[in-house]
């Protein structure tokens, strides 16, 4: 059905009469006062007559391109948030629209079909909806209102657009100002009340864009009050001159430190903020592989943690520590890169840490197997032959493939990571070969070079490639072959030069047996492949401990020696990234004293004495967050025999019939949780927390 205006004059005069009264009557405390007072402004301040047919007012094409010239980092900034937001409505009846602070559309998002025919009402690009043109609507009022709005459907001012839904949110610059409006403008009849939620994400992740596209020469520093939102949506964001001096903000850092407006924080220095210096916080990020570091409010007792990192452009001219880039980024129709996918594609950008030189995620390598492991890569991939890593999730692939990259022959050139297992299946041929301008609604105008041709002269790293669709994987292993890349929507074929790592926690080799993955792409993959050992094999445990210590809570945190040795023991199946957060937790328990082994709670004793060798895994509250998998690890016999015993005279018939079942599954699934959830059709984190009420370890016993 396409839009039209409504035929009926008795509709509109209906419409025009309900407005003049409520107007009259004057607004009501119980009614919706900020659309109130902008029926109040159209009527008396703009002089507009809600029963006039409103012919929809352009800007000029030469306006149009003017005002997008002056917005054209908003605009860069906004793309790509844009199109992941109308991807994840999924409203063929639908646009997300940014203008300026005049109301004029300069960027949209649409199907080319609900576009054509919303056109004719001024919802495209150049149309004008400040209120005092277009009445009350979405992008207007925001405007007016300087807040977020929806306008629902009979809320519109004129009864021309009585056929459409708005919701829109401000967008502010990094000097505090109203710099755009996004909308999303719908013919949805419903207020949809998660739309501003959604909104307001996708406002501030444009803000923290424009913050770090406008102060390349600056500093960046993240921090929150908890360490686990460092690198999220919430995080506080400041732009840092050399001179240690604050340039930006977000608003996220102006709530966390109690201050309402840029003014009071503009040109104040790190140490007036924070008792630390830009320096002190340089060195300190960097020595933690840029994971968060502890430092506190100035003059208050109020703890944060941060991380502190060298300017962009410092960084791509090749000066500061390297592997201290920006985010991982993945890429949708018509995107600027920065957002992480999943299930919800509104989602924080968030860089994942990197390391420093030779780091092996917390430190250097000091472990030899580690060593002579590096050595050989770096030999091999300087004579053109790909490296594909191998180990469990969180040993650190994505660390040692940077620290290949560092001492390469390609290491002025960039290191560009792609994760396949986290981009949607839709996006990841426009991520790795990039497209043209034009290639599809919403595309960058300009075009968008993709994953490969970024790692032109550097090195790409395709972490999980085991997650790579088939389709893809061939159009993969034509690049490697020929070393050159085709966009889409494009026959040009451009060449290109890069050093290949790959890694993988899954068995390749099974997968190709199982037919899920390319026989001749694993081969090509596998020029040298490289088993990096689990924390629990490793010799420098103890060194990697300190040092994650020190990253989390502080150079001032002590471990008591019953806890470094329970720390020592414990076999870690979430690795490196397990024993971060386990550190985390214990720094936040002892609250500045020495942590002991009563603040390690997720290391639990188990009650047999032959049950708690470092074969045996951690409870489930101790396993890293969702996405990680944990590999079984063998658990003796003896172990298992005495413990089973134990464990069955504890229950009741139920729950004992119900263990067994879940052990004969683990047996079945060959101790996979993963696959056992999925068999039992259950979130992995609810089958953890019953196998852990049943008292079942996740680990299988040791072949006999």
């Amino acid at each position: 059905m396409a839009l039209s205006l409504s035929s009926e004059s008795s509709s509109a005069d209906q419409h025009a009469e309900r407005i003049l009264n409520v107007v009259r009557v004057g607004a009501s405390g119980g009614g919706n006062e900020v659309l109130l007072r902008s029926w109040d402004r159209c009527l008396n301040d703009y002089r507009l007559d809600p029963a006039k047919r409103r012919d929809p007012l352009l800007v000029s094409q030469a306006s149009l391109e003017e005002r997008c010239a002056r917005q054209a980092d908003v605009i860069d900034c906004a793309r790509y948030e844009m199109t992941t937001l109308y991807q994840q409505l999924a409203d063929p009846e639908m646009a997300v629209v940014l203008t300026d602070t005049d109301g004029v559309i300069i960027h949209m998002v649409s199907s080319p079909e609900f576009a054509a025919e919303a056109a004719f009402l001024g919802l495209q690009c150049g149309g004008v909806w400040s209120e005092n043109q277009a009445g009350t609507n979405g992008m207007g009022t925001c405007l007016a209102a300087a807040a977020p709005v929806s306008i629902r459907r009979e809320d519109h001012f004129f009864s021309d657009f009585t056929q459409l839904t708005c919701s829109a949110v401000p967008v502010f610059d990094p000097a505090g100002r109203i710099t755009a409006v996004l909308d999303v403008t719908s013919r949805s009849s419903l207020m949809q009340q998660h739309l501003l939620v959604l909104l307001g994400m996708t406002a501030r992740m444009i803000e923290n864009r424009l913050i770090d596209q406008r102060f390349r020469d600056a500093h960046p520093l993240h921090f929150h009050s908890r360490p686990e939102f460092v690198y999220t949506l919430h995080e506080g964001k400041l732009a840092i001159g050399n001179d240690g001096r604050v340039l930006a903000a977000n608003r996220s850092a102006l709530f966390q430190l109690g201050l309402q407006s840029m003014d009071q924080i503009r040109s104040q220095r790190v140490d007036e903020l924070f008792q630390s210096s830009l320096e002190d916080m340089l060195v300190r990020s960097s020595s933690s592989s840029y994971h968060p570091v502890v430092t506190y409010r100035a003059g208050a007792s109020s703890r944060f943690f941060a991380v502190a990192r060298q300017p962009a452009t410092a960084l791509v001219a090749g000066s500061g520590p390297r592997g201290a880039i920006g985010p991982v980024a993945h890429l949708a129709p018509g995107g600027q890169a920065g957002q992480m996918p999943g299930a919800e594609l509104v989602a924080a950008a968030r860089p994942r840490p990197a390391a420093a030189r030779g780091g092996s995620g917390l430190g250097t390598f000091q472990d030899a197997r580690l060593q002579a492991h590096l050595q050989t890569a770096r030999r091999v991939i300087g004579r053109q032959t790909p490296v594909l890593l191998c180990g469990e999730t969180g040993a650190g692939k994505e660390v040692f493939a940077r620290a290949v990259h560092e001492g390469s022959p390609h290491a002025a050139g960039a290191f560009v990571a792609v994760n396949c297992a986290s981009l949607p299946e839709t996006l990841i041929e426009s991520e790795l070969f990039g497209y043209r301008a034009g290639a599809f609604t919403g595309a960058q105008r300009t075009g968008r070079r993709g994953k490969i041709l970024q790692a032109d002269g550097g090195t790409l790293f395709l972490d999980e490639i085991a997650d790579m669709p088939l389709e893809l994987q061939a159009r993969l292993l034509r690049v490697l072959d020929e070393r050159q890349v085709t966009p889409l929507g494009t026959e040009d074929t451009l060449p290109v030069d890069f050093q290949l790592i790959s890694a993988s926690h899954q068995h390749l080799p099974t997968m190709v047996s199982e037919g899920r993955f390319r026989e001749d792409l694993y081969y090509r993959l596998a020029g040298i492949e490289l088993q990096l050992p689990p924390l629990r094999e490793r010799s420098d445990r103890q060194e990697i401990i300190r040092a994650t210590l020190v990253a989390e809570a502080g150079a001032e945190a002590q471990l008591s020696p019953m806890a470094l040795q329970r720390l020592m023991s414990h076999p870690w199946p979430g690795n490196v990234r397990q024993l971060r957060h386990v550190l985390r937790t214990a720094a936040a328990l002892a609250d500045g004293q020495t942590i002991d082994c009563e603040h390690l709670p997720a290391l639990r004793v188990l009650p047999e004495p032959a049950a708690t060798g470092p074969g045996r895994l951690a409870a489930p509250e101790a396993l890293a967050g969702p996405g990680s998998v944990a590999t079984p690890t063998a658990l003796p016999p003896a172990a298992t025999a005495a413990a089973l015993p134990a464990a069955a005279g504890r229950f009741n018939p139920i729950q004992a019939n119900e263990r067994q079942v879940l052990l004969q599954m683990l047996e079945q699934y060959r101790w996979n949780v993963s696959n056992v959830a999925k068999a039992l059709d259950v979130s992995r984190n609810t089958l953890y927390r019953k196998l852990h009420k049943l008292d079942i370890d996740v680990c299988p016993p040791e072949p006999r």
